[in-house]
């Protein structure tokens, strides 16, 4: 199983953003998948983010570490039961509804667990993600 960390940034927000996805091995991590938008928001980023993890993992599956309260609640409490009600809430419309959706079947079809770190403690593949993220709004691409 991958050990995947993942963040998403947009500066200002909404307004140009990335996100990246760091592969931890061992000691040392670089990362494995980068992506950008001209125009969005930092949680789309870290939606984006986690669906970028998890078809990287493909089959083998992935330990997504994330700071993303929002999209851990989307995924492990939130969505089942948007799901249920044919993607719809009590009180208006789903924010994001195909990013929600692309995610959940993603998250439901395969091999993954979630685990949230909380952001901007030093924790170091929490910052180097996030560092990612930024580097990835700014036009970085993968390391050779």
């Amino acid at each position: 199983m991958k050990i995947l960390w993942t963040d998403g940034s947009a500066s200002p927000n909404p307004g140009p953003g990335g996100f990246a996805v760091i592969e931890q091995n061992g000691d040392d991590a670089k990362p494995v998948a980068l992506g950008r938008d001209k125009d969005t928001s930092n949680i789309k980023m870290e939606g984006q983010a986690m669906i970028a993890a998890i078809k990287y993992a493909g089959e083998e599956g992935c330990e997504i570490h994330s700071d993303s309260e929002f999209w851990i609640n989307v995924l492990t409490k939130w969505a089942p039961t948007w799901k249920e009600n044919g993607w719809v809430k009590k009180n208006g419309p789903i924010k994001n509804l195909e990013l929600v959706q692309e995610l959940y079947e993603l998250y439901t079809l395969n091999d993954v667990k979630i685990v949230w770190v909380r952001g901007h403690e030093g924790t170091k593949f929490n910052e180097l993600a996030d560092t990612w993220a930024n580097k990835a709004r700014e036009g970085a691409e993968l390391p050779s």
